[in-house]
Formats: structure tokens, C-alpha cells, sequence
């Protein structure tokens, strides 16, 4: 709704007053000097008009719109990728050349399903090579514990004749010698043992080194990405050579979002969100907030927070890797009291004083004071919008709610449904 508001009338209209009040003032003498008076004025009046001085132009108007109520919904924007939930990259422990490759992009694999196998020849030789040095190392203990049992016969004998003796023979020297000799032999055979222990878990390394050649599914999936084929060889470095990636359950994904420092505040688990892709124009598909990130990522001196939102797939249309861009409702209000955003940006303009007066008025009396034009000023640090009274503006204080950008919501105040506020103010066009 439209109002316009017309400032005080021109000398035609001052000139007509001052007639008036010449009329009423009383004797005959009087009216002849005011007639003498204005007939001047109305030549002045004349040749001013010829001159182009005589019209001082319409007044400007104030653009005015309804508060009402309405539905209120605040969103986030933010883009990013859809990805797994669970994502698996498979890669080969040991380096080889690849004999087979049996798994293809797309396949659906089973936890332990084979899926590569490197050329295992070594792997087996070192696995033999183990198995004969614990097969060694096993005979060395046999042979220490033979000798221990040796050592302890000489050793009892020894003593039987030096009791039988009285201690005559054999001499002393000797029985400190066997009794040495036995604890040698203890000890060797400890240090046998310890080499079979040492053998056994060298030989678990090499066989297990073996299985390693085989690579076979961790999960239950689908084979993303394949990096490898028949023949080429896997160099197992200071990182794993990634041979496939595999996804555990397409049918349920996340669209990990960078959401803008300026709207991270208003972004919550668990709201409601929706999102596009490029191979699907005109569709929005539904996710809901799972995570938000504390930590931030700075691109470009922009500073940006990693959220996820879990995503539904049954139909498999999403597919991993697809760009999208979410839309995050933050807030949401049913019958919310709306106002636009420019009522609560306008001021009404001040009256401006003038240099000074024209001739006309210099020529006639001083009408009665004119209503300044906006003279109403604003309440520092509050809130208000502007509604006309009598023609002018005057300010109605309200309290804020939440904004889309282009209505807000008014939680509190004065102001009523249906109360046209001001939102822009028009000079007259001259």
C-alpha cells in the first residue's frame, strides 16, 4: 500500500490566506491597503511565473507495505561431495608382481572373497627356508638336552666315589669341573630353546607374509575403483599401493558440506536439509544433519567447517563423487508477524533548512509554521520500524526474531498485523 504526503501550499494559496484575513479585519481603509497590497503581489507573482521561479514542485511520498503473518523459513546454502559412509581402500602388504586380478569395477564382494593374487614363489621359498631353521633349531635342543643328561650322570658318579672314598677321589678340582660343565649344559640348552622360539615366530612372519600375497575382501561391498591389472607390479614402500576401493553399503551415504563461518552458528545436529545434483535437475533429495565439525578449513582466506548429512539411497541414484548443494533450514516459523527487512533499514529523511527565502515570500506575510517533513528521529540501539500518522512518520519499537534475508520476524513490540510500515522514501521529481 502506497501513501503519498504533500508538503504546505504554494504562494498562490499564502497569498488567498493573507486576502482572508484582510476581509475579516475590519474598516474599509484597511481592505483598500491589503487589495493595493496583494494586486503588487499578484504582479510579482506574474512576472516571476514568466520568468520560470513560480512552482516549487510536488512534495515526495513514502513507500509503504503491510506487516502480516506468515510462514517463515531461515535456510543455509553450502556445496560439497557425496561419499560412502564407509569407504575401504585395499592395498598389498608385500611387493610382487600380480599373477591374478579377479575382481572388476561394480562387482559385489564378500567379506573374504579373493579378489587379487601376487606371485607367491619367493613368499613359499622363504616360508620353507623357516621351516628348515626351525626344524634346526628343534635338533639343538635335543642335542643340548643330551648333554645335560651327560653332564648330570658324570657328575652323580663323581660324587658316589667320593662318599664311597671318604672323600679321597676324585679330587675336588674334578667335581667343581662336572658340576661346571652341567650348568653349561643347562644353559645351552636354554639358548636352544630360545632359537626355537625364534624360529617358530620367523616362520609365522613368513607364512603370514604368505597369506599376504593373496588379497581378499575386508568387507562386504561394492568395488568402487580398480588401480591394478594382471602383470604389474606392487612396490610396498613407505606407503601401501592401493589396489581397489571398495564401498560397504551404497544404499546409505553422506554429503560431507563446507558451511560458512558467517552460518555455522545456526547449523545443528539433526536438522532437517535438502540437497541437488547436476545428473538429477529438478530433484531434491532429503538428508539430515549428522555431524558438524569443530576444527575449520581455510580456502583462499575463507573459513569453512566440514558438516555431514546422512543421506538415504535405496534407488542407488547417488552415486560417490557427485557435487551437491544443500540447502540447511536452521529455523522455521508457521504463523510468524512479518516485516521486510528494508522497514527495519529506513529512517525518514530530515527536514532540510532553507538558504533562504524567495522573493514571494519575502513580498507576503509569514503563513502560520509548516509542519517540518520527518522530523521524527530514531531510538538508539533498538529496533523499530515506521508507520505514517497524520501523515508523518513515526517510530514504532519491536523485537526481532530470525531472517531470511528479506522479511524478519517480529517477536515483540507494537506493531500489529495489517500496519503499513514504511520501507523507502521518494523525492518529488523536479
Amino acid at each position: 500500500m502506497n501513501q503519498t504526503t504533500d508538503k504546505p501550499g504554494n504562494a498562490d494559496e499564502a497569498l488567498a490566506a493573507m486576502l482572508g484575513r484582510a476581509a475579516t479585519g475590519g474598516g474599509k481603509g484597511r481592505l483598500r491597503r491589503w487589495l493595493i497590497l496583494g494586486a503588487g503581489a499578484v504582479a510579482v507573482i506574474a512576472a516571476l511565473a514568466l520568468l520560470g521561479g513560480g512552482d516549487q514542485g510536488a512534495a515526495g511520498r513514502y513507500i509503504t507495505e503491510e506487516a502480516s503473518t506468515g510462514k517463515l523459513t531461515v535456510t543455509v546454502s553450502a556445496t560439497g561431495t557425496l561419499q560412502p559412509t564407509k569407504s575401504v581402500d585395499v592395498g598389498s602388504e608385500q611387493s610382487g608382481t600380480l599373477a591374478t586380478v579377479l575382481a572388476q569395477e561394480n562387482d559385489r564382494v564378500k567379506k573374504g572373497q579373493l579378489l587379487a593374487q601376487l606371485d607367491t614363489a619367493k613368499l613359499r621359498d622363504a616360508v620353507a627356508k623357516s621351516s628348515a631353521a626351525l626344524a634346526a633349531a628343534n635338533a639343538s635342543v635335543a642335542q643340548a638336552r643330551a648333554t645335560v643328561a651327560e653332564a648330570k650322570a658324570s657328575l652323580s658318579r663323581m660324587r658316589q666315589v667320593a662318599e664311597l672314598s671318604g672323600g679321597k677321589v676324585p679330587a675336588r678340582t674334578e667335581l667343581e669341573t662336572a658340576e661346571a660343565t652341567l650348568q653349561r649344559a643347562i644353559a645351552n640348552e636354554a639358548s636352544a630353546r630360545a632359537s626355537v622360539v625364534q624360529a617358530e615366530a620367523v616362520l609365522k612372519t613368513d607364512e603370514t607374509n604368505l597369506s599376504k600375497g593373496t588379497i581378499r575382501s575386508p568387507v562386504d561391498g561394492v568395488v568402487l575403483t580398480r588401480k591394478v591389472e594382471p602383470g604389474q607390479s606392487v612396490v610396498a614402500a613407505m606407503t601401501i599401493p592401493v589396489l581397489f576401493t571398495l564401498a560397504e553399503d551404497l544404499a546409505r551415504m553422506e554429503l560431507q558440506v563446507k558451511v560458512d563461518e558467517a552460518d555455522v552458528g545456526t547449523v545443528k545436529l539433526g536438522q532437517p536439509a535438502s540437497f541437488t545434483v547436476s545428473a538429477w535437475p529438478g530433484r531434491n533429495f532429503p538428508a539430515t544433519i549428522e555431524r558438524v565439525g569443530l576444527g575449520s578449513t581455510i580456502t583462499d582466506n575463507v573459513v569453512t567447517y566440514k558438516t555431514v548429512l546422512t543421506v538415504n539411497n535405496d534407488d542407488l541414484a547417488l552415486r560417490p563423487g557427485m557435487t551437491a548443494t544443500a540447502t540447511i533450514v536452521t529455523a522455521q516459523r508457521d504463523n510468524a508477524l512479518l516485516v521486510p527487512n528494508a522497514a527495519l533499514r529506513f529512517t525518514p529523511p530530515k527536514a532540510e533548512p532553507k538558504a533562504e527565502r524567495s522573493l514571494v515570500a519575502s513580498l507576503l506575510p509569514r503563513p502560520p509554521s509548516e509542519a517540518k517533513h520527518g522530523t521524527a528521529t530514531a531510538v538508539p540501539g533498538a529496533s523499530q520500524v515506521w508507520v505514517l500518522e497524520n501523515g508523518e512518520p513515526r517510530g514504532v519499537p519491536v523485537k526481532t526474531g530470525v531472517s531470511n534475508g528479506r522479511f524478519t520476524e517480529i517477536t515483540g513490540g507494537e506493531l500489529k498485523p495489517g500496519m503499513a510500515v514504511i520501507t523507502e522514501y521518494q523525492e518529488a521529481k523536479k
